[in-house]
């Protein structure tokens, strides 16, 4: 454990540049008493390594310094060729730079280490979109991405859902999000952060009026913030539905994940059927998904869902019979 500690402060210093004692503790989720163990261990191997003290001192190497990649166990090296995205990587224009780097992992890696990465790489692959959906075409992504990489103002027209469809906006682009086959573009605008989606992108024009990022920003985090509002959002009201065994069974595979989690945690058993209270979008919404599940399920409250449930049963009635 210590001897892969060692190697992470090592690693943290070469990407990061100067830490102070208390942030490296933090990383590395050890008592500031130990890094400076650490540090005189370092000291100790050679590694040129030097403190400075004061409110804006910490551990920096010396200028120029680069270890040589070392330090990695068999699943580390292992996960390096799980983490590759190939397709979403050329899409970025990094195809040949991703390949590139994995030539020189597995270049660096001992024998027996390179032959377990290569297993890995033959039988197990990472394929991001859902099921019956293609990932959408973003031929402005690189353009995007330019901005994204270089922090440059980028001007878009945008085509939204709502009127007025067309916008032009006048972004500082902070980040790219990769979600089920999808780009998404998370931007500062005039007044706050938002999401668009790359696709509805009509037109992009890099400026080269550069920008400065929102201090403390962090992408991973802005966008479960926003996953999460976005669902606190969509999910204004509820139901209680009974199904059959049968209908419980394909629930799960018929509504989003956060309908069936909310199922499985309030469900009762009631004569062999299995009653629970769901989140729904709105009554025409979850009319559409319920029906999806025939007469495997009965909606029990609200009044007006299944009353829209019964309308949409006698339509159909009257259509086929």
């Amino acid at each position: 454990m210590r001897a892969s500690r060692l190697v992470s402060l090592l690693l943290l210093l070469q990407s990061k540049g100067r830490m102070t004692a208390q942030a490296l503790a933090d990383e590395l989720e050890v008592s500031v008493r130990t890094i400076y163990r650490d540090v005189e261990s370092l000291h100790a191997a050679g590694v040129p390594l030097y403190g400075d003290a004061g409110p804006s001192g910490g551990y920096q190497l010396l200028d120029g310094y680069r270890t040589r990649l070392t330090g990695l166990t068999e699943q580390e090296a292992e996960s390096l060729f799980l983490a590759g995205l190939p397709g979403p990587a050329a899409e970025l224009g990094l195809g040949d730079a991703v390949a590139a780097t994995q030539l020189k992992l597995m270049a660096a890696l001992p024998s027996s280490m390179r032959d377990r990465a290569s297993r890995m790489a033959t039988r197990f692959h990472l394929d991001t979109p859902a099921w019956y959906y293609d990932p959408e075409r973003s031929p402005l992504l690189g353009v995007v991405a330019d901005a994204v990489w270089r922090e440059r103002l980028l001007e878009v027209s945008y085509r939204r859902w709502r009127a007025p469809e067309e916008v032009t906006r006048v972004l500082r682009p902070l980040g790219l999000v990769l979600k089920a086959g999808r780009w998404y573009l998370v931007a500062q605008g005039s007044t706050r952060i938002s999401t668009y989606r790359v696709s509805q992108i009509q037109a992009a024009t890099v400026s080269e009026e550069s920008f400065s990022r929102p201090e403390g920003f962090d992408l991973a985090a802005h966008w479960a913030a926003s996953l999460e509002e976005f669902q606190a959002r969509q999910y204004t009201g509820s139901a209680v539905v009974r199904l059959s065994p049968t209908g419980w069974e394909a629930f799960p595979s018929h509504v989003l994940p956060v309908v069936a989690r909310a199922a499985e945690e309030s469900v009762v058993e009631d004569g062999g059927f299995f009653v629970a209270t769901i989140p729904i979008e709105s009554v025409a919404h979850a009319t559409g998904m319920l029906l999806r599940l025939g007469g495997e399920v009965e909606v029990l409250e609200p009044v007006q869902l299944r009353e829209q449930i019964a309308d949409a049963v006698r339509r159909l009635a009257s259509m086929y019979l």
